[in-house]
């Protein structure tokens, strides 16, 4: 959406009445996701600035979903029907010094809620790569960061509350409830509206990051672990060609007074002596701080700033999560595609995740590497190529991300989750009828 479309409309959401559809804001143009590639399905948009206003909301109609931030690249959000907005719910509701939690609208972004957190002395344990993205919309769908001891985003909530499709509202704690917490965290947009969410918070912390550029690939297959645990967080990003990865992210944290010098190479990767962007013809001016220079845990833990157009902009995006103890066969079975690959790619982003208990997580009992695309945006190629990575990936039964381009089957998918039949049984008791389905559910969850 446009710079002038995007503030028509955010002031038309503060202005208009409850249960008043914002549509035609701007004749002729659709509501799209932030990359441009997919638009939505209906611009009937009701805006909720209460938990209140959520209910009646849900309540009138028989078809909604939750409209967030706009990060996904595939229909998992999408309706034909109707849209509702919390975008005005983004508040801390309450910080929790005691058990270290704090609990926020779920609407609020981690841009918003990090410099707060760090101003009261506390910190998230992990942060996505963009800072952009809403807390409910990236916990519903596994969205993760990165390194080797760190969960996913997801694994930082506490307790959510839900408004059903009923209207009631629920509120399941890690403490007390159980499976119905460990199936509700990572959701896909299928239970309700997550309105509030509780996280868990440690004390905020420093950081400093370095890039090192060339990395021989036949490093990674004698050295993978090593590589992967050389800091707090490491991303390698390559383009499949030259037998070696273009870049490599480590992220540290700083440790009191220690003023530790980077070593010049790193497993044969050199150190890079200026700000580089993960794309290197792209500036990196949208970048956070790199060359070592110490920042707080929020400007370093992501890869972009939060003030700056994320990534390329127009690109399209697909990742891959396998076992980790798999990692470097499955690296080269996708390196063997590079000829296929490398036409249509901007850059790839291997990254490691923990395992966590959450059903329908992509690291669900089992620590992970994400390998990431992002692609072009031409859909036509890069529609062909996926089902080529797909079968490559096939022995290590990869997840697709649940907001990012894939062509697997639904059988496929469904086989890789073994606690999805519980889970529709959740699904099947707080909606009932369906009012929280759409296209994309229907194809992936409950397709065949």
């Amino acid at each position: 959406m446009k710079k002038r479309t995007f503030l028509k409309l955010s002031s038309a959401l503060m202005a208009t009445p409850i249960i008043s559809p914002l549509a035609n804001l701007v004749p002729g143009e659709k509501l799209k996701n932030w990359a441009g590639n997919y638009t939505y399905s209906t611009d009937r948009l009701y805006s909720a600035k209460s938990i209140e206003q959520v209910k009646e909301i849900v309540k009138k109609y028989n078809k909604l979903k939750v409209l967030g931030t706009r990060h996904c690249f595939n229909g998992i959000a999408d309706s034909k029907n109707n849209f509702i907005s919390l975008r005005e719910m983004d508040k801390v509701l309450s910080l929790n010094a005691a058990a270290h939690t704090v609990t926020v609208d779920a609407s609020m972004r981690y841009g918003q809620l990090a410099p707060y957190l760090d101003s009261k002395g506390y910190a998230l344990h992990n942060l996505a790569s963009l800072p952009h993205i809403s807390i409910a919309g990236a916990c519903a769908t596994a969205t993760h960061g990165s390194g080797v001891k760190n969960g996913n985003l997801s694994t930082a909530v506490a307790a959510l509350e839900i408004v059903t499709a009923n209207g009631d509202v629920r509120t399941l704690s890690r403490a007390k409830d159980g499976d119905a917490f460990r199936a509700a965290v990572v959701n896909l947009g299928a239970l309700g509206v997550v309105t509030k969410v509780t996280l868990n918070l440690q004390p905020t912390f420093k950081m400093r990051q370095y890039v090192y550029e060339n990395l021989p690939l036949d490093q990674v297959k004698a050295h993978f672990d090593a590589i992967m645990s050389g800091g707090y967080s490491v991303s390698l990003f390559t383009d499949w060609q030259k037998k070696r990865i273009n870049e490599v992210w480590i992220k540290e944290r700083v440790e009191g007074g220690n003023k530790q010098v980077a070593k010049p190479t790193y497993f044969g990767a050199t150190l890079a002596t200026k700000n580089l962007h993960p794309i290197a013809e792209l500036s990196a001016e949208n970048c956070t701080e790199q060359m070592g220079v110490a920042g707080p845990w929020y400007e370093r833990l992501p890869h972009f700033k939060m003030g700056f157009t994320p990534s390329s902009g127009k690109e399209l995006q697909s990742e891959y999560f396998v076992p980790r103890k798999n990692a470097v066969e499955a690296i080269l079975a996708v390196e063997r595609l590079r000829d296929h690959i490398s036409p249509h790619l901007m850059i790839s982003e291997l990254r490691t995740i923990d395992a966590d208990d959450f059903w329908m997580s992509t690291a669900y009992k089992q620590p992970s590497l994400a390998i990431h695309f992002t692609w072009k945006q031409d859909w036509a190629s890069v529609s062909k190529v996926l089902p080529m990575i797909e079968k490559e990936l096939e022995p290590f039964r990869a997840r697709p991300h649940w907001g990012k381009l894939f062509t697997l089957s639904a059988s496929k998918l469904q086989s890789r989750y073994e606690k999805l039949p519980d889970f529709k049984k959740l699904v099947k008791e707080y909606d009932p009828q369906g009012k929280f389905r759409n296209a994309f559910l229907d194809s992936t969850i409950y397709g065949s």
